[in-house]
């Protein structure tokens, strides 16, 4: 099994040593989960501040240095299941919880097996193992939820070696900078986080989930490949005659609450999962902490490059939550009752794709729209099949052929192993204020680059949240006059380059809605 190029990539940054041909807990790892796994009478891990002398025993039995935890780490476990909880709920944590993982933590080299017994033949011959997935390095991995969960178990006892990972462009994955909020001066949003997190492992111990989850890294390409969309410049987007797609528009509701199966957009960092084991409570890190299964892609997930979105199709919702930011606090649980595809993964579609970060006035220039537009076409796109048409032609480009995403296409299947929903073309897409908030974007501009890319996507529609911004309280207006005036795809980008040039230029300094409105009205 040690032969497996899948394994070997991802092995460094794994707890467990190969050793005859499988993979094993170091002896002095297995015996301390095995004292822990037979409960608190035996182990003596009844409380916060025993549990993180057993975090640094087990650390030093990996050889891993206990020092490298972020600071008051300790001091977090700790503080939180001895003052933070009620002593029933810490009680049960370490009664019946703790053994559990421990038992779960000893499956893990098993697990593993089972896996890449089974990685080249789920996907009908495509490799779906657990493996570093870099960037330009389009592909998919697909866990089991138990797999998944075991992998969760060894972040929260913070196993993971961590030196590695920084040098590899990987994000911290243990949870020891989730629990090390002693030190802030407001750490309720930390607390909370954590016990969305806490309900997940003690709902999966109760009952663990057999469900699958898959993670697809998904690449627009930059240069001209035959049979495969590739990266769009401005001539392009100003060619298109794709109509643009229809709008739903939402005041208020969230994104994860959408009734349909549209693909959900996550706001994400450049780093798959951002902030979400650390201080902050973005929208990202709300999502992920309420479906914890996506913390699993930071495993193996580097940074996406500008032409790059990630997918995940499966995860499983198991906290409400309220708020937002200072506000955000977990509410209790959430039974996901959405269906299971064939390959038991629930209809759950989340794509994550990064906004620029602080654009100020730069958001204006033609390179950021053309890679704002762009990032979120690359996760639109269909997975299943590409469009060849004079978007990607260069012959057109000079003659001014004009582009159509139907009757001028040629579709072609990108080969029946790699496409695993041939659902695809019914699916929407539901997003907000993707960029905007911390990132500082522009929220009319965002809006519309979106509602390109997923018109040009072939996606029959976008579900609009606007999260009650302000600056977006004339949108239904614009979509009224957008759609009497016919607008294609490529007679709205020619609107926004125009409209972006003048505030560039400071001929205007008015939002893209109220310019384009008196634009169409001249």
């Amino acid at each position: 099994m040690e032969q497996r190029t899948d394994l070997r990539s991802i092995l460094q940054y794994l707890p467990l040593v190969a050793q005859s041909s499988s993979l094993v807990w170091p002896p002095s790892v297995e015996e301390e989960l095995q004292t822990m796994s037979r409960g608190p009478s035996e182990s003596m891990v009844n409380s916060g501040e025993a549990l993180a002398l057993h975090i640094t025993d087990i650390q030093k039995s990996l050889s891993l240095n206990a020092s490298d935890l972020a600071p008051y780490a300790l001091q977090g476990y700790a503080l939180f299941f001895d003052k933070k909880i009620s002593r029933e709920e810490s009680a049960n944590f370490f009664g019946e919880v703790v053994p559990a993982l421990c038992r779960l933590l000893l499956q893990l080299p098993s697990l593993l097996e089972k896996h890449y017994q089974k990685a080249d033949h789920v996907l009908d011959g495509v490799t779906s193992g657990l493996r570093l997935l870099g960037p330009q390095e389009a592909g998919i991995v697909l866990l089991s939820q138990e797999l998944i969960a075991a992998l969760l178990a060894c972040s929260f006892f913070c196993l993971f070696p961590e030196v590695d990972r920084r040098l590899n462009k990987l994000q911290g994955i243990n949870f020891d900078r989730l629990f090390s909020f002693p030190y802030m001066r407001d750490c309720t949003k930390q607390e909370n986080k954590i016990k969305c997190l806490i309900h997940y492992f003690r709902r999966i111990c109760r009952c663990m989930p057999t469900g699958f989850v898959s993670f697809e890294r998904k690449i627009l390409p930059l240069e001209y490949l035959p049979h495969f969309v590739s990266y769009p410049g401005a001539d392009s987007w100003a060619n298109s005659v794709t109509p643009l797609c229809s709008i739903e528009v939402h005041t208020s509701g969230a994104i994860e609450d959408q009734p349909g199966e549209a693909l959900e957009v996550d706001f994400a960092d450049e780093f798959f999962g951002g902030l979400t084991l650390s201080y902050d409570t973005l929208q990202e890190e709300i999502r992920f902490v309420i479906n914890p299964e996506l913390i699993a892609g930071m495993i193996f997930l580097p940074r996406m490059d500008a032409n790059e979105a990630i997918e995940i199709v499966g995860v499983e919702r198991f906290s409400r939550y309220t708020g937002y930011g200072p506000s955000f606090q977990y509410a209790g649980d959430y039974t996901d009752k959405k269906d299971l595809d064939i390959f038991k993964r629930r209809k759950t579609r989340v794509i994550a794709i990064d906004a620029m970060p602080g654009p100020g006035m730069g958001q204006y220039k033609l390179d950021a729209l053309i890679r704002e537009v762009n990032k979120a076409f690359s996760g639109y796109m269909h997975q299943c099949k590409y469009k060849i048409d004079v978007m990607h032609q260069p012959e057109a480009l000079s003659s001014h052929v004009p582009l159509t995403s139907d009757s001028a296409s040629q579709v072609i299947e990108s080969s029946d192993r790699w496409c695993i929903d041939h659902e695809e073309k019914k699916i929407g897409v539901a997003t907000g204020n993707w960029g905007c908030g911390v990132f500082g974007g522009d929220p009319e501009l965002k809006i519309m680059l979106q509602w390109l890319a997923i018109s040009q996507s072939g996606r029959p529609f976008m579900s609009y949240y606007t999260f009650g911004l302000q600056a977006l309280q004339n949108l239904n207006q614009v979509i009224e006059r957008v759609a009497l005036q016919e607008m294609t795809v490529g007679d709205l980008w020619k609107k926004l380059v125009e409209y972006s040039s003048e505030r560039l230029s400071r001929r205007t300094w008015l939002g893209f809605f109220s310019w384009l409105m008196t634009s169409l009205s001249t």
